[in-house]
């Protein structure tokens, strides 16, 4: 993997660049919607390259582990060929999700040894493993096996959370450099920076990734329940010290406020459920503001569901999609994520432009404040 950065804005650590994979190449910043059971819930492929504008998915490694299982996924060629989805491709550990099975898992040196959400059936999760099963998904990028700390965890927890990540990264790479690509292509393992809430956990968390010298850094670890100012001060704290010419992954956020706040603080890569989670539930993203379909107002405006159409399905009126939301229609939950998923794609676009433009944070600026009303 390639990463060229392009341009820095004078003003900010707002940056542009191009990420070049084997799949294809993906400019940054970017938003990469999430496909957790290796689709995008309720969007075809097709719509996501050609409507949506999608440069690179997510693949999660925990639910595909579980099902379909890594045996189907080997026989299909690979991720890319059993979802038929030609572009980048990335996967995140299970490390997350192990973290958020709560009591239905227990973390040693080892590994995590968890339970399935599924059946119940126990199963353990081991830096090495989690290579080797990422190594057969095939994804482009893959992420290294780290524990995510509870966002009120203590000094002492974060702490020591952060040390067995450490151990375990080193794992991750050890196997990693001895296994190799299954399907023909390159495939890049990002070190995740944890360290809670906790700047000098997060600066020793940078400092030990770089010792890798990876093809790109993600920070994990933020937007599990801290504040929003905490975790834009958590972000600056990892970027300031992470590698200028290698891309910055900022994992699970979040808000098209967010992913504006965190552009400004250096961040090229971002994934988010919300803009398909909030969609099925009526909440759209727009460039005017927030708009809960579901209120009455909407009833009878026949007016489209967002003038400026970011996708083919902004025509379709606001009063239609409401009608489909309320009646539990398939299509609504569709439509609304389509719409979601087209607008923080134009988001990081334009976003993107600003910053070659030169007039990132006075646009930024203007959005922020349009982005926060409530239609």
């Amino acid at each position: 993997m390639e990463f060229e950065l392009l341009k820095t804005s004078e003003n900010s650590r707002a940056r542009a660049g191009i990420i070049t994979t084997d799949h294809g190449k993906i400019e940054t910043p970017i938003f990469m919607p999430v496909g957790t059971a290796g689709s995008v819930k309720g969007i075809h492929t097709r719509d996501l390259h050609e409507d949506i504008n999608a440069q690179i998915i997510l693949g999660n490694t925990y639910h595909l582990y579980l099902r379909p299982g890594i045996d189907v996924i080997e026989k299909a060629g690979g991720l890319h060929k059993f979802n038929r989805w030609n572009g980048p491709i990335l996967t995140d550990s299970g490390g997350y999700q192990v973290f958020s099975l709560g009591d239905i898992r227990k973390l040693s040196e080892e590994g995590a040894r968890f339970q399935s959400h599924i059946d119940g059936s126990y199963h353990m999760f081991t830096p090495e493993n989690v290579m080797d099963i990422q190594r057969s998904i095939g994804a482009d990028i893959i992420m290294a096996f780290d524990e995510c700390s509870p966002g009120d965890a203590d000094y002492n927890y974060a702490k020591n959370s952060l040390e067995l990540t450490q151990r375990w990264l080193e794992r991750c790479f050890v196997q990693f450099n001895k296994t190799e690509p299954k399907y023909g292509y390159r495939q890049s393992l990002f070190p995740i920076v944890q360290g809670n809430t906790f700047e000098d956990l997060r600066k020793t968390a940078v400092a030990h990734v770089k010792n890798f010298d990876a093809d790109g850094y993600a920070i994990g670890g933020l937007s599990v329940g801290e504040a929003e100012e905490i975790m834009y001060e958590m972000t600056e704290v990892c970027t300031i010290d992470l590698p200028s010419n290698k891309p910055r992954y900022l994992m699970g956020v979040g808000t098209p406020l967010n992913i504006l706040e965190s552009i400004e603080r250096g961040i090229d890569m971002f994934d988010c459920v919300m803009p398909t989670r909030n969609g099925r539930n009526g909440m759209l993203f727009t460039s005017k503001g927030i708009i809960n379909i579901k209120n009455k107002k909407w009833e009878n405006d026949h007016s489209p569901i967002d003038e400026d159409e970011h996708s083919f399905v902004d025509q379709y009126s606001k009063s239609y999609l409401r009608h489909l939301i309320i009646s539990n229609e398939m299509l609504g939950a569709q439509i609304a994520s389509q719409h979601n998923l087209a607008f923080y794609l134009w988001l990081v676009k334009t976003a993107r432009q600003k910053v070659i433009a030169g007039i990132f944070e006075s646009w930024k600026r203007e959005m922020v404040i349009k982005l926060k009303e409530r239609l």
